[in-house]
């Protein structure tokens, strides 16, 4: 469940980052370094060292910070917080809309004229009235799909990487630094790149389900799967003939045979990734409504494991927002720099408020803390201007 989100960025980044039809080496060579060093830097060392260790009694989240800090009695962090959360729900909405049309756009390259939104709304639709039976009854179900799905995504980039592995100097951060410095326009993608991250705060959200030990430990045979894709894909762009365009770098990688089995277990994947987000806003409510800065819901407790939680209105309103966001939108890459936008905020909210608590608990390292927040208030608010 805690790595659908970031997981299935797969689906979508490399093609946002080129627009599927620009292939230049410097924007390969460069937004692949980029996304490995953001995937260093935010996903790994910012939330899977730093985020998970600030808990509220097992559980995680902006509000689970908020709890901690205002024992301190900092009036202010009200307002972040609120921000944050403000804009964890919106991210509910954009999440299952994004991930799910994304991995059912494939479809479209087997048969062309098949109307997609249909089948993303019953998909949808199946997923939220499946939320009434908690996180239990469908991690027992999608727990083999989620290891099946980042052993394919792993094997289809190491089967490219076999091909051309000469993309692996792009782990040197230099490359990434040169092509923010020295690219045209590097700024625009930098929106795009954000992407492959976006599901660092649903994992934080839902540490109080799954456990500070289990998520660090699952995250090193993720992190290399991601790693082999991106660099696959990455690998691939660049032996792409001049002209060349694709709705989908990812699904134009998989073997043509295979590409029906790929769907599946891609669409199966996204349903995981949206449910990380929602366990993670029930949870997220739940604190609000505990730290009374939401109006009292009915709260169900759907199994005996201690952090399964459903909230029957957020799910509706959640829902709605969903389905709304489909019809607006219409395609996955319509909908990036918008969710992009969403995930931003919520990141800066979160360091603003991890920051100021290490500044609490380590008062004799406050220039080393200083310098930490410094430099991720730096990093997120580049790219929430690349999303604006």
């Amino acid at each position: 469940i805690v790595f659908g989100d970031i997981g299935t960025s797969v689906l979508y980044v490399f093609t946002a980052i080129t627009g599927g039809r620009n292939f230049d080496p410097e924007l390969v060579y460069g937004s692949v370094s980029c996304v490995i060093w953001t995937l260093i830097l935010i996903a790994t060392i910012k939330y899977i060292y730093f985020a998970l260790n600030a808990d509220n009694q097992g559980e995680g989240g902006i509000f689970a910070l908020y709890a901690l800090l205002r024992r301190k009695k900092a009036k202010w962090i009200i307002y972040p917080a609120l921000i944050g959360c403000a804009a964890l729900l919106s991210d509910g909405f954009i999440t299952p809309a994004i991930s799910i049309s994304s991995a059912v756009e494939g479809l479209n390259h087997i048969y062309p004229s098949l109307p997609i939104i249909p089948i993303v709304c019953i998909i949808i639709l199946i997923l939220f009235a499946f939320q009434q039976f908690g996180t239990n009854v469908i991690g027992r179900f999608f727990g083999p799909v989620m290891v099946v799905w980042f052993l394919l995504i792993g094997s289809i980039g190491l089967v490219q990487l076999a091909k051309d592995a000469t993309i692996l100097a792009a782990l040197n951060p230099m490359y990434a630094l040169t092509f923010l410095i020295d690219y045209p326009n590097a700024i625009w993608v930098l929106g795009a790149v954000f992407l492959c991250t976006t599901g660092a705060e649903a994992l934080y959200s839902d540490l109080g389900h799954c456990g500070r030990k289990n998520i660090r430990i699952s995250w090193a045979f993720v992190f290399c799967m991601l790693l082999l894709n991106y660099l696959g894909q990455a690998s691939y762009c660049l032996n792409l003939p001049a002209g060349y365009t694709t709705d989908s770098i990812f699904y134009d990688m998989m073997p043509k045979g295979f590409l029906m089995p790929a769907i599946c277990i891609a669409t199966m994947a996204t349903v995981i990734a949206s449910q990380a987000l929602l366990t993670g806003i029930f949870t997220l409510v739940n604190e609000a409504i505990k730290l009374r800065l939401w109006t009292n819901l009915r709260v169900k407790y759907p199994s005996t494991h201690k952090g399964q939680i459903y909230i029957p209105f957020i799910n509706g309103v959640l829902l709605a927002g969903c389905l709304t966001v489909v019809f607006i939108f219409q395609k996955s890459s319509n909908m990036e720099a918008a969710y992009g936008l969403a995930i931003t905020l919520n990141m800066l909210v979160t360091t603003i408020l991890l920051g100021y608590l290490l500044y609490v608990q380590y008062k004799r390292y406050k220039a080393l803390v200083s310098v930490f927040v410094l430099l991720y208030l730096i990093i997120e608010g580049v790219f929430l201007y690349s999303n604006f």
